[in-house]
């Protein structure tokens, strides 16, 4: 194949998408958009495969503006007069419509709760040769971080290209580095920081790895969906380019309808598909019940990671327990069970952008200088978007061991390994981040999506799907992943005297139904309540409570 042929191939999906660009910006006059009178509203529609010129076309006789297209995911992003949004289900092979939501970053001693290997033991292992992509909020300059990290941001419309010939990046066309929230700095310092400027007292796990970072987040840790979709676009067109295997995900959004349907979870699956390795933090609502896990969370694919918060006591893990805001499962709606894990999230150290809306918000939680070396560039942060990238990072490490690993045996190594506790699984996943036993795991999965929980018709019963058949093999059995040795007993998850058996596969029979209720009192296990206030409804109007954004808790945190 000639250097012309591989750049005509490398090339294809962009230039279809700039073909379609100019349609889009320079319509035809019969295509010229009518007068419509009325507020416009912004929504992204997803389609069975991508939309074409005609499908352009009926978006714009109904007053349409296209904002965004994208190269591999099949959406659009519009402006639409809301006396038409009625109408735009009826287009062919219209899957749903959402509105472009808002999306916010998941704010709220970790390394021994989560068993981090000693220095040293797995240095060949430490990420090398993987890079992690941060969608987040920028990440800014920081002797912790590793060289050559590059930033695009995809705010206000943006689409930053770099320039490939002959199969490789002629020109990178990258930003400079800049982080004016400070959240993506913070994870970023959890993923791969070395420690450099705190003489080691403040390092990051995946030490050896590389970072990519994907600015969907503004000054304030806002940003919209459609941002989102295009940085996960992106990715599918140039992730091999940049050497990415992981993408950390530490924001998240309501839920406003089934899983199939949300924009974002069809883009984290997709990039899951590609062979990405998607974690997402679980949210922080927490305190508000269970169902409030947040979207792109709420994908069955992908992996979730809820907060732990250890005490500062290190090894001793009798005082643990899973941290207060942490989102508790299963999935509004789809009753996915999640959060598929935890991992330390609670008044964690790590890289601070200086100047930052974080570092001027949070003076106290700036770290002062104890060891020699250190030029006070840390700050202490609580939430799960602290625990996700301890998760991402070790992932890293997985695949820098282990080339060849898919995502969805990523994900079942990661559960299986995880330190059990006895508490209630919709809380705590498959338990605790254990780092060295995920290093240590072995067996293939053919994939691992997070099974359906069902209440069984014949009484209360919770019915779980049966893991060893969703993810191709008894070694994934529901006994190995969830809580071995205290809630589970030979396949059975026990919850005061009722089985929550994984012998019942999934079947249409064992749906949940508005006619059937929990019983007043009736416990989970071990004096976790579900109160009559959260059953598990079936409209979203239902949620609002759970989900509504208030301004982001800045100081969350368990004292």
């Amino acid at each position: 194949m000639t250097t012309r042929d591989k750049t005509s191939r490398s090339s294809r999906p962009v230039l279809a998408a700039v073909a379609l660009a100019a349609l889009i910006l320079l319509p035809p006059p019969d295509l010229a958009q009518a007068s419509h009178n009325g507020p416009y509203v912004d929504v992204i529609i997803t389609y069975k495969k991508m939309p074409d010129a005609k499908e352009i076309a009926r978006i714009y006789r109904l007053g349409g503006r296209v904002n965004r297209l994208f190269f591999r995911l099949p959406m659009l992003v519009l402006s639409v007069p809301a006396s038409n949004v009625d109408k735009l289900p009826e287009g062919l092979g219209v899957v749903s419509v959402a509105p472009d939501d808002v999306t916010a970053a998941t704010l709220a001693e970790a390394r021994p709760t989560a068993n981090e290997p000693l220095s040293g033991s797995l240095g060949a292992f430490r990420g090398q040769g993987v890079t992690v992509a941060v969608i987040d909020s920028g990440i800014a300059p920081h002797a912790d971080l590793p060289a050559g990290t590059r930033q695009y941001s995809f705010l206000n419309g943006a689409y930053p290209l770099p320039l490939i010939l002959g199969g490789k990046i002629y020109l990178y066309n990258s930003q400079p580095l800049q982080d004016p929230f400070g959240h993506g700095t913070h994870v970023a310092g959890i993923v791969a920081g070395s420690g450099a400027a705190s003489a080691g007292a403040y390092q990051g796990l995946a030490t050896g790895s590389g970072l990519l970072s994907l600015r969907v987040l503004d000054a304030t840790g806002r940003g919209r969906v459609s941002d989102t979709l295009a940085a996960i676009d992106w990715l599918l067109v140039f992730h091999r380019y940049f050497g990415v295997r992981v993408v950390n995900m530490s924001l998240g959004k309501s839920v406003q309808g089934p899983a199939l349907g949300d924009p974002l979870v069809v883009a984290v699956e997709k990039a899951w598909d590609t062979g990405l390795v998607v974690v997402c933090a679980a949210g922080n609502f927490g305190r508000d019940g269970n169902f409030t896990v947040t979207s792109p969370g709420t994908a069955p694919k992908v992996i979730t990671v809820g907060s732990l918060t250890d005490a500062g006591t290190a090894l001793d893990f009798s005082d643990d327990f899973v941290s207060t805001y942490s989102s508790r499962g299963p999935t509004l709606l789809d009753h996915v069970l999640k959060p598929d894990l935890i991992a330390p999230g609670n008044r964690v150290v790590a890289a601070q952008a200086a100047g930052s809306h974080l570092a001027l918000e949070l003076p106290g939680r700036l770290m002062p200088c104890t060891v020699p070396g250190c030029s006070s560039s840390y700050l202490e942060l609580s939430g799960t978007s602290m625990a996700a990238p301890l998760v991402a990072a070790t992932a890293a490490m997985m695949i820098s061991q282990e080339s060849t690993l898919s995502p969805a045996t990523v994900k079942a190594r990661l559960m299986r390994s995880a330190r059990k506790l006895p508490d209630d699984p919709t809380a705590s996943g498959a338990g605790v981040l254990d780092v060295t036993a995920a290093m240590s795991e072995s067996g293939t999965a053919s994939s691992s999506p997070s099974p359906r929980l069902a209440r069984s018709s014949a009484g209360p019963v919770i019915l779980v799907e049966d893991t060893s058949t969703l993810w191709g093999g008894d070694t994934w059995a529901n006994a190995y992943l969830w809580s071995e040795g205290s809630l589970w007993s030979d396949g059975y998850l026990l919850a005061d005297g009722y089985l929550w058996p994984d012998a019942f596969l999934w079947s249409d029979t064992y749906l949940w139904s508005d006619g059937f209720l929990w019983s007043d009192g009736f416990l989970w296990s071990d004096g976790f309540l579900w109160s009559d206030a959260y059953l598990w409804p079936d409209l979203v109007t239902d949620a609002v409570p759970l989900y509504s954004l208030s301004p982001l808790g800045l100081a969350l945190n368990d004292d």
